[in-house]
C-alpha cells in the first residue's frame, strides 16, 4: 500500500471511532475520557507516521534518481563494463561489451565470461580470476561470438557486500587492436630505420674509409713538398729557408752565451760555368750533386751545409774555438775539392772561393747580414784571384764604396728615367698561342750598358730605391699593355705579370698604389698578375694573408714566382688566394723524359690542381721541355724557346706576327 492508501485508511478509521463515541453517550464519563485521550495520541501517531511516510518517498525519489544515473553510465560509457559473480558467471552488462562480445545485450546475462576468452587464454585467465583479491590489469584475448579474437586490455576490481565479503568482480573490457597495429606497425619501422642506420653506417665507414685513404695520400705529398720547402731538389742538402733559420738558432744562442762561436763560410765554385756550358746541364747537375757530397764529407755533423742556388754554397760551422777551426775546416774543403771529379769517365777539376764571416766580428743581430758578409768576402776572395779563401773584416770597405756609388747611380737613373721594361711572352699551352707577357726591369747604364735587375735590384731593395722603381715598373707595364689591347691586332692578349718584391710588399699604402695605377693607365685590375715570392709569405705573415685578399677583390690575379727555391709554407699556402703557382726553372733545366725533376714537377702540379691553382713553368728552353709540360696538364709557360725578353718595340712586332707553338 502506497502513503495516499495509508492515510485514507486512517482517516477512516478516525471517523469509525467518532461515530463510537457519538453513539454511546450514556456510557460513563471516565470511559469518554480513556477513549478520547486514546484517539488524540493515536491521531498524533498516525500524524507522525505520514510524515516519516513523505520522507522516505522524497528518499526512494532520489535513490531512484541516482540508481537511473548510474545505470545511464553504466550502459553508455564508451569501454566494455561487466559484472560478474564469484564464480565468473555474468550478471550485468553494458552494451558495448554485449558489442565487444558479439552477443545481445540480454543473452549475454548468465553466460560464464570465460566462453568469451580466446582458447590459448583461458588457462591464463582462469588462473587470474582465482587467485585476485584486488584491483588487477593485463592483457588478454577476447573471442567474440561471431568473429576473430582480438586483444583487449582488462581491469577487474573485487565487489563486496555489506558485510565485506567478495560477491564478485566488476570488469573494464577495451579492444587495443588499433593500438597493436599501431606498435606493429612501429615496431617494423624501427626495425626498417635500423636497417637503414645500418646501411647508412656502412657508406659512411665506407666513405671515411677513402677519405682517410685521400687524407693519407695528401700527408705524403705535403711530406714531399715540405721537404722541398726546406731541400735543395738537387743535391738534397738543406735550401736557403733551412739554412737561414739555423743560422738564426746560432744567432740566438750566441746572445745567450757569450762565449759561443760560430762560422758562416760562403762558397761560390771557380769556373762551373765553362764546366756547364761545355758538358752540359745534366753534367752540371752531376757535378754539383757531387760538390754537395764532398762539402758533407768535410764537414761534422753538428754543422750544417747547404746550396743557395746555382753553385753557391753555404756551410755554418757551429761551436768552434777560435777562427783556426774555420780556417782548418776551409782549407780541408779546398783540399777535397782539388780532387779530380769523374763524370762518366771524363775527370773534371774544380776550385772555390771561399768567404768567411765569424760571429764575433760583428754582433749581429740578422742571419742575412752574417750571410751578406760571407758573401763579401767570397766577392774579395774572387777578386783576389779565385782558389782562396778571404776573412771579412772591418777593412773591406771597397765594396761598400761601390755599394755607395751604385746607389748614387740608382737615384740618378731614376731622375733620368734610364729604366726600360722588357717584355717575355707567356705562352698558353693549350692554345698555343702568347697568353700575355711577363713584365721585366733593365737599366740602361750609361757605363756598363743594360743591366739586369740582379745587378741593381738587391742594392735598391738595401736602400729603399725599390719603392719608386717598383711603383714607376708598375705603371708602365699596365700603361703599354693598356695601349696594347686598345689596338685591334692585340685583343688577344689577356694578361699582365709584374713582379712584386717583397720590399714593395711591405709598403703600407700598396693596396692604394695599385689602385690609382689601375685607374689611372685604364687597365682593367683582371688583366693584372702580381707575382711575389715564397719570402714574401713567410716573411709578412698574417699581414701578407690581408694585403692578399685585398688584391683579389679588387679582381687582382696572384702568382708565387720561383716555387721550389725558397721557403715554402705549406699551411699558409693553403690560405693564400693565389691564382699561379710558377715552377722555377732550376726545375725545368734539367726535365727529361727519365729525370727524377719531372717527378718533382708532377707532384707541384698535382698539388697546384688539388688547389685550384694554375702552374706555369718558366725557363723553357726546348720543345722536349714543352712536349713534358703538356704532358703533365701545366697551363702556360715562359722561356727562350718562345722569346728572349724583348723591348716594347719588339714586343710589339711579336704581338702582330701571333705566333703558335
Amino acid at each position: 500500500m502506497n502513503v495516499d492508501g495509508f492515510s485514507q485508511q486512517i482517516e477512516k478509521l478516525c471517523l469509525q471511532i467518532q461515530g463510537l463515541l457519538q453513539s454511546n453517550v450514556t456510557n460513563l464519563n471516565s470511559q469518554q475520557e480513556i477513549i478520547k485521550e486514546a484517539f488524540e495520541e493515536l491521531h498524533t501517531a498516525m500524524e507522525e507516521l505520514l510524515t516519516a511516510s513523505e520522507e522516505l518517498q522524497i528518499t526512494r525519489a532520489a535513490v531512484e534518481k541516482e540508481r537511473q544515473r548510474y545505470q545511464d553510465l553504466f550502459e553508455f560509457a564508451p569501454d566494455g563494463y561487466l559484472v560478474t559473480n564469484t564464480a565468473g558467471t555474468i550478471e550485468e552488462a553494458n552494451h558495448v561489451a554485449a558489442t565487444l562480445l558479439g552477443v545481445h545485450q540480454k543473452y549475454l546475462v548468465g553466460k560464464p565470461l570465460i566462453l568469451f576468452i580466446a582458447q590459448q587464454d583461458r588457462q591464463s585467465f582462469s588462473f587470474q580470476i582465482n587467485n585476485f583479491q584486488e584491483l588487477r590489469n593485463w592483457e588478454i584475448n577476447l573471442q567474440p561470438r561471431r568473429g576473430e579474437p582480438f586483444p583487449a586490455s582488462v581491469k577487474a576490481s573485487t565487489v563486496y557486500d555489506l558485510q565485506g565479503k567478495p560477491v564478485g568482480w566488476r570488469w573494464l573490457l577495451f579492444n587495443i587492436s588499433e593500438r597493436k597495429q599501431t606498435e606493429e606497425m612501429l615496431h617494423q619501422a624501427y626495425s626498417e630505420l635500423e636497417i637503414r642506420v645500418a646501411e647508412r653506417t656502412a657508406e659512411l665507414v665506407k666513405t671515411n674509409q677513402k677519405l682517410l685513404t685521400e687524407i693519407t695520400e695528401r700527408k705524403r705529398v705535403e711530406s714531399q713538398l715540405l721537404h722541398l720547402a726546406f731541400h735543395d731538389a738537387l743535391t738534397g742538402l738543406p735550401n736557403r729557408a733551412a739554412f737561414m733559420n739555423r743560422l738564426r738558432r746560432a744567432i740566438d744562442y750566441s746572445k745567450r752565451h757569450s762565449d759561443y762561436l760560430f762560422a758562416v763560410l760562403f762558397i761560390d765554385l771557380d769556373r762551373f760555368k765553362l764546366i756547364n756550358d761545355s758538358l752540359g746541364h745534366i753534367k752540371g747537375d752531376q757535378f754539383l750533386l757531387a760538390i754537395a757530397n764532398k762539402l758533407e764529407v768535410c764537414v761534422r755533423s753538428i754543422d750544417t751545409a747547404a746550396r743557395l742556388g746555382g753553385d753557391e754554397f753555404t756551410i755554418l760551422l757551429e761551436g768552434i774555438q777560435d777562427v783556426s777551426d774555420a780556417i782548418k775546416a776551409v782549407e780541408r774543403i779546398q783540399q777535397e775539392l782539388a780532387l779530380p771529379f769523374e763524370l762518366d769517365g771524363q775527370e773534371v777539376f774544380t776550385t772555390a772561393s771561399i768567404g768567411i764571416a765569424l760571429s764575433s766580428t760583428v754582433d749581429y743581430e740578422q742571419p742575412e747580414d752574417l750571410l751578406r758578409d760571407a758573401d763579401t768576402a767570397m766577392y774579395q776572395a774572387k777578386m783576389l784571384g779565385r782558389a782562396r779563401y778571404e776573412l771579412f773584416n772591418s777593412d773591406m770597405y771597397a765594396n761598400v764604396l761601390a755599394k755607395l756609388q751604385l746607389e748614387s747611380e740608382l737615384r740618378r737613373a731614376i731622375e733620368r728615367l734610364e729604366f726600360q721594361v722588357y717584355y717575355q711572352p707567356i705562352v698558353s699551352l693549350t692554345k698555343g698561342s702568347i697568353l700575355g707577357f711577363e713584365a721585366l726591369l733593365r737599366w740602361q747604364h750609361p757605363e756598363r750598358g743594360l743591366l739586369n735587375p740582379a745587378d741593381f735590384i738587391p742594392l735598391a731593395e738595401e736602400t729603399g730605391l725599390i719603392f719608386s722603381i717598383g711603383n714607376w715598373v708598375l705603371h708602365e707595364a699596365c700603361r703599354q699593355m693598356q695601349a696594347w689591347r686598345m689596338c685591334h691586332h692585340s685583343n688577344f692578349l689577356e694578361k699582365i705579370s709584374v713582379n712584386l718584391s717583397l720590399k714593395q710588399f711591405s709598403q703600407p699604402d700598396l693596396i692604394e698604389q695599385i689602385g690609382q695605377i689601375l685607374h689611372s693607365t685604364g687597365l682593367d685590375a683582371g688583366t693584372l698578375v702580381l707575382e711575389i715570392t715564397e719570402s714574401v709569405i713567410e716573411e709578412n705573415g698574417d699581414k701578407a694573408t690581408a694585403a692578399l685578399l685585398k688584391l683579389r677583390e679588387m679582381g687582382i690575379e696572384l702568382s708565387i714566382d720561383d716555387f721550389g727555391t725558397g721557403y715554402s709554407s705549406l699551411s699558409r699556402l693553403y690560405n693564400f688566394p693565389i691564382s699561379v703557382l710558377k715552377i722555377d726553372r732550376s726545375f725545368i733545366s734539367p726535365m727529361g723524359a727519365n729525370s727524377q725533376n719531372l717527378e718533382i714537377i708532377e707532384i707541384i702540379v698535382t698539388l697546384a690542381h688539388k688547389l685550384g691553382v694554375d702552374v706555369l713553368a718558366e725557363g723553357v728552353e726546348t720543345k722536349e721541355q714543352l712536349r713534358l709540360l703538356r704532358k703533365l696538364n701545366c697551363e702556360y709557360a715562359q722561356g727562350n724557346f718562345f722569346s728572349v725578353p724583348l723591348n716594347s718595340s719588339a714586343a710589339k712586332a711579336l704581338i702582330m706576327a701571333n705566333p703558335r707553338w
